[in-house]
Formats: structure tokens, C-alpha cells, sequence
């Protein structure tokens, strides 16, 4: 079991990352609102790790705080969601926004979220409620940060859009509908984090 790892931040291409160690490479994927808290590119990262093994790959999900990993292993004992889907809904809100919504027992907000239906939806709300009384208390997982340094060289802004679209594609939004969320927040000199955190706010 692989369960922290600590090492130069090599690629950030989201939602996945390449954090090398020892001279190898370990592709971590990680949710957009753990992303976006990682340090720039050639830093050293310290990441918390799920480790899973399925017939035809080892996959590896990373979070900045015990707490976010904690979250991720209670989301994921839910019937029928699978870690890509817990990617997605911690990509698609903060860990507190989903606890939150989760107490509230807000089912409007989490059918925003890619694959969530109205059924899964509450089912995570009768299945997660009570295993998270207590969560919301105090800041048990990374504070929201200022945007990625911004470039407004245009080839690179073009080149922004096209991450961010793929990210949402990876996170399991429509190709439409990731592409007009990018088009109606993109700015001059975005970032594609800054893209990605926008648009998926945009849709939830």
C-alpha cells in the first residue's frame, strides 16, 4: 500500500499529476480542488495517496490533507460510486461544500455534479450523513487559494482552453458542455487551473 509520497512536482496535467521520487515517476490522479493548492512546477510536493489495483491497471488518487484522502475513502464505500466518480464530485466542489451538502442534504446542488444523478444523490446523502456529523467542524481540509500565475501569451491561453476542456472530459463532462463552460469564463490570460476552477463553479 502506497499511502504518502513526497518528491518533485514534474507535470501538472489535471486532473492527473507526475510527482518523481527517487528518479521515478508516479502518475497520481487528484481532484481539481487539490490541484489547485499543489506548489509550481519543479517544487516539492508532500501528496496522501489511495492506492488501487484493478485486473488491468494500479492507480494511484492523491489529496494535499489526511482529511481530503479520509473523505475520499467515505465517499467511495457509497453504493455504486467508484473512485472516478469521487474524483469528480471532489473536483466539482471543495471537500467542505460536499459536507456541507451532504448535512443539508442538498440534492440540487450534487446532480450538478458529472454522473450524479437524483438516485445517487440520495443515496449519498442517506448513506454519508450520519458518517459525517462532525466533519464540517473547524477547517479540516485545504483552504481555497488564489488562482496559478497567469500568462497571456495567446498560443498559451489557446493552449489553456484545450487542457481545460480535456480536464473536464477526464472528470466526465460532455464534450458540449465542457467546451461552453470554458468559452463563457475564459479571460484574457487565464490559466487552465484558473479555467477549470471557474468552469466547473459554473456548473454547480
Amino acid at each position: 500500500m502506497i499511502g504518502r509520497l513526497r518528491g518533485t512536482l514534474i507535470e501538472k496535467l489535471p486532473p492527473q499529476i507526475l510527482i518523481e521520487i527517487g528518479g521515478i515517476g508516479y502518475e497520481v490522479q487528484m481532484p481539481m480542488s487539490c490541484i489547485y493548492e499543489l506548489p509550481n512546477i519543479g517544487e516539492e510536493a508532500i501528496i496522501y495517496t489511495h492506492f488501487v489495483v484493478r485486473e488491468d491497471a494500479q492507480l494511484l488518487y492523491g489529496f494535499n490533507t489526511v482529511s481530503e484522502r479520509a473523505l475520499f475513502r467515505e465517499v467511495i464505500k457509497a453504493n455504486g460510486v467508484g473512485p472516478k466518480m469521487g474524483l469528480a464530485i471532489l473536483s466539482g466542489m471543495t471537500a467542505n461544500q460536499f459536507v456541507s451538502c451532504v448535512e443539508k442534504e442538498d440534492i440540487s446542488t450534487l446532480i450538478k455534479l458529472p454522473g450524479v444523478g437524483k438516485k445517487t444523490a440520495e443515496r449519498l446523502v442517506v448513506e454519508m450523513k450520519d458518517r459525517l456529523k462532525g466533519w464540517g467542524a473547524g477547517d479540516l481540509f485545504t483552504p481555497a487559494t488564489d488562482a496559478a500565475p497567469i500568462d497571456s501569451a495567446p498560443a498559451i491561453a489557446q493552449n489553456a482552453q484545450e487542457e481545460a476542456i480535456s480536464a473536464l472530459l477526464a472528470l466526465g463532462y460532455k464534450p458540449p458542455q465542457a467546451s461552453k463552460a470554458v468559452s463563457q469564463v475564459a479571460k484574457a490570460g487565464m490559466s487552465s487551473e484558473e479555467l477549470i476552477r471557474e468552469a466547473l463553479k459554473s456548473m454547480v
